[in-house]
């Protein structure tokens, strides 16, 4: 006789922009407690740390002894402010943080994509490849960023049939959630270019931060969810403590 076999679900909790200071000591570790009770897997989206300071990163690595499940990260824009990213990365791994750059991690039935993203604006605004070099070097970056996840999602593709895909980003992939900020940035916040490999992977969904006053959910044009978990927005929503849980 056949039974139905219930299939395992994975919790996944999210935030982005949690811009830990030196003087965060012992801030965070009631938090990362509480996730570990709450999820199985923690997506940390960009700005990691306020002013992209090792010593930030040192304090986040610190805290996330508390954290007792798997933390997949992607750097963000905040995170290279002074240059040390090297560094950030460096100490994060430390710490055993799954931190992605182009790179896929598979955890249960979820294998995880991330890069940082880029911005480049979104749909029929999207700056395209043309006029000054750094026109063009900038359009370069977020075609850079945008093949870098296409690579990561297809690795996951080839190496693992039964699994189900999730983009981890700190820009955003479509223009939705990061309405609610002034237009006049939108160019700055993300880049349909990322929603691009999204859509033709058959991601499930797709998590960033960036944009503190955007929206929380949107779609891609092929139906991928969206979630915009910046830690300002998830506060905003009433999410207490600030982080999204999303299952697959």
């Amino acid at each position: 006789m056949a039974t139905n076999k219930k299939e395992k679900k994975t919790r996944i909790a999210a935030v982005g922009d949690i811009h830990v200071r030196e003087t965060d000591r012992g801030k965070w570790e009631a938090y990362f407690e509480k996730v570990s009770e709450e999820a199985d897997v923690l997506l940390l989206c960009g700005d990691l740390t306020d002013t992209g300071r090792t010593a930030e990163a040192e304090v986040l690595a610190e805290e996330l002894k508390s954290c007792t499940i798997p933390v997949v990260a992607v750097l963000g824009n905040h995170d290279y402010e002074r240059d040390h990213q090297k560094g950030i990365r460096k100490v994060l791994l430390k710490q055993h943080v799954h931190l992605l750059d182009g790179d896929s991690i598979v955890i249960g039935n979820v294998g995880f994509a991330g890069v940082k993203g880029f911005g480049g604006g979104f749909d029929n605004s999207m700056l395209g490849m043309f006029g000054e070099p750094m026109i063009k070097q900038f359009v370069q970056e977020a075609v850079d960023e945008s093949l870098k996840l296409d690579g990561a999602l297809a690795r996951i593709d080839s190496e693992h049939v039964e699994v189900k895909k999730i983009a981890v980003l700190h820009y955003s992939p479509i223009k939705a959630t990061v309405v609610g900020e002034p237009e006049q940035i939108f160019p700055f916040l993300g880049s349909s270019r990322l929603a691009e490999p999204i859509n033709r992977r058959e991601v499930v969904a797709a998590f960033h931060g960036h944009a503190h006053i955007g929206t929380l959910e949107g779609e891609t044009s092929k139906g991928v969810k969206v979630y915009n978990v910046s830690k300002p927005i998830l506060q905003k929503e009433g999410f207490d403590p600030p982080f999204f849980i999303f299952e697959v």
